[in-house]
C-alpha cells in the first residue's frame, strides 16, 4: 500500500509539473502575441502620422489668414444745412474681418462687415484650383461683369454700383479661366446673397451691394419700403476679356459681359432681367484709362414705375431700363514722404441716361487722390453729382440741381 501510494504521489507530481509547464508556455505565447499586435498597431499609427505630416508639408500653404480693416470718415455736404453749419461730421465707417487661405488646391475666401447701422456678409466662397488657369468657386461670389475688380478709382464707385452692376456678389457657382491673353468667366446664381424674397434677414436692405428687391408701384415714394416684393432668381452671367501687352509699360484690355435671369416673387416668376456691357482699359506708364458702356432692362409683368433696390439699410428706386456710361482716368505717383509711398490722382465720371419713365439724367464726377502709407489707405474725394445716391439724390430723381460732397475716408488695413 505504501508503494502504491508513493507511485500515485509521484504520478500526481509529474502531472502537476507538466500542467504548470504547459500553462507557462501558453501564457508566454499570449504575451508575445499581444506584444506583436501592439507593435503592429504602433507601426501603423506611426505610418499614418508620418503620411499626414508629409501631406501637410507637401501642400506648402499657409494656414487660414485673418485680416481686415477699420475705417473712419469725414464728410461735408453743401445740400445739408445743419451739417454745413457744424463744419461737417467725422464718423465711424466700418470694421471688417477677412478670412483667406488654401490647403492644396482647395481655396477659401470670406469677408464680413460691421457698420453703425447694420452688419452683413460681403462675400464667402470655397474654391478649387483645377489647374494654373482654371478655378471654380461656390458660395457668395462676385458676379463677373464689366471692368474688374472695380469700374472706378474712388471711394464712391461708379453709378453702375448703385444699380447692382459693379462689385455685386450673389449666391451661386462660378468657373474662371485666367491666362496672359484671356479672361473667361461663366457663372450661375441661384439667387442674391441674402436668400431672395424668402430670405430670413430682418431687413432686405441690410446688404453690401445693391440688388433688386421689389417693384415700384404707382403712388409709392422713391424711398418707400417695397410692397410688391421680388428678387433675382436663376441668373446666368458671362464675361470675356482679351488682354494685350503692347510693351513693358503699355497694355490694353477689351471685354464684353452679359447676364440674364428671372425675377421671382417667392412663388412665381413675374419678369425677366438682362444686362450687357462692353469695356476697355488702357495702361501706359503710370496712367490708367477706363471706359465702359452698360445697358440693363427689367421686363416685368406688373405695371411698374421702376425697380426697388436696397443696400446700406435703405431703399431706392432705379428706372426699369437705362443706359450707363463711365470714363475714368488715374495717375499713380510713387513718393517717399515719411510713411507715404504712393499718391494716386484720379477723375471718375458716370452718366446714366435713357431712363424708362424718368427724364432727368444721373451724373456723377469724382475728383480725388488716394494716399497709401503703410497700412493706411485714405481717399480724398470731391464729388459733384445730380440724382445720385449718397450725394443728395436718387437714381430715379428728377432734380436739375447739382450737389457737392467732400469726403475723406481713412482706413487701416491689416
Amino acid at each position: 500500500m505504501e508503494l502504491e501510494q508513493k507511485l500515485a504521489e509521484q504520478s500526481d507530481s509529474a502531472a502537476t509539473t507538466t500542467t504548470t509547464a504547459t500553462t507557462n508556455a501558453t501564457a508566454n505565447q499570449q504575451v508575445e502575441q499581444v506584444a506583436a499586435r501592439r507593435q503592429a498597431k504602433s507601426s501603423a499609427l506611426a505610418a499614418r502620422v508620418e503620411r499626414l505630416e508629409e501631406d501637410v508639408q507637401a501642400a506648402q500653404n499657409d494656414p487660414i489668414r485673418i485680416g481686415g480693416a477699420v475705417r473712419m470718415q469725414y464728410k461735408w455736404e453743401d445740400y445739408n444745412d445743419p451739417l454745413k453749419d457744424r463744419g461737417g461730421d467725422f464718423e465711424f465707417d466700418l470694421v471688417r474681418i477677412d478670412y483667406s487661405g488654401e490647403i492644396g488646391d482647395v481655396v477659401l475666401s470670406a469677408q464680413y462687415r460691421w457698420f453703425q447701422y447694420m452688419d452683413t456678409v460681403q462675400h464667402a466662397w470655397v474654391g478649387y484650383n483645377f489647374s494654373e488657369q482654371w478655378q471654380g468657386q461656390l458660395g457668395v461670389t462676385k458676379v463677373p461683369f464689366g471692368i474688374t475688380p472695380y469700374n472706378s478709382n474712388s471711394y464712391f464707385f461708379s453709378s453702375n454700383f448703385y444699380v447692382g452692376l459693379e462689385d455685386d456678389h450673389d449666391l451661386g457657382a462660378k468657373l474662371l479661366y485666367r491666362s496672359s491673353d484671356w479672361d473667361f468667366d461663366v457663372a450661375f446664381f441661384k439667387g442674391d446673397e441674402m436668400g431672395g424674397v424668402n430670405g430670413l434677414s430682418p431687413s432686405k436692405a441690410d446688404r453690401y451691394a445693391y440688388d433688386a428687391l421689389g417693384v415700384r408701384l404707382a403712388g409709392e415714394g422713391l424711398y418707400d419700403d417695397p410692397t410688391a416684393l421680388v428678387a433675382e432668381s436663376n441668373s446666368v452671367a458671362l464675361r470675356a476679356a482679351r488682354k494685350y501687352d503692347l510693351a513693358a509699360d503699355k497694355s490694353v484690355e477689351i471685354g464684353a459681359s452679359w447676364q440674364f435671369g428671372d425675377m421671382n416673387n417667392g412663388t412665381d416668376n413675374i419678369g425677366e432681367r438682362q444686362a450687357w456691357a462692353v469695356h476697355g482699359v488702357y495702361n501706359i506708364n503710370r496712367w490708367t484709362l477706363m471706359g465702359q458702356v452698360t445697358q440693363y432692362d427689367y421686363d416685368m409683368e406688373l405695371a411698374e414705375q421702376g425697380i426697388v433696390v436696397g443696400a446700406y439699410a435703405y431703399y431706392d428706386t432705379i428706372p426699369s431700363k437705362a443706359t450707363l456710361y463711365s470714363a475714368n482716368l488715374a495717375y499713380s505717383l510713387p513718393v517717399q514722404w515719411g510713411p507715404v509711398t504712393d499718391l494716386t490722382f484720379y477723375n471718375d465720371f458716370s452718366l446714366m441716361t435713357n431712363k424708362r419713365f424718368y427724364t432727368e439724367d444721373t451724373v456723377m464726377n469724382v475728383l480725388g487722390v488716394a494716399v497709401s502709407a503703410g497700412g493706411l489707405y485714405t481717399y480724398f474725394d470731391l464729388v459733384t453729382a445730380r440724382n445720385q445716391p449718397f450725394v443728395g439724390g436718387s437714381m430715379s430723381g428728377d432734380s436739375k440741381q447739382t450737389n457737392t460732397r467732400f469726403n475723406v475716408n481713412i482706413g487701416y488695413y491689416f
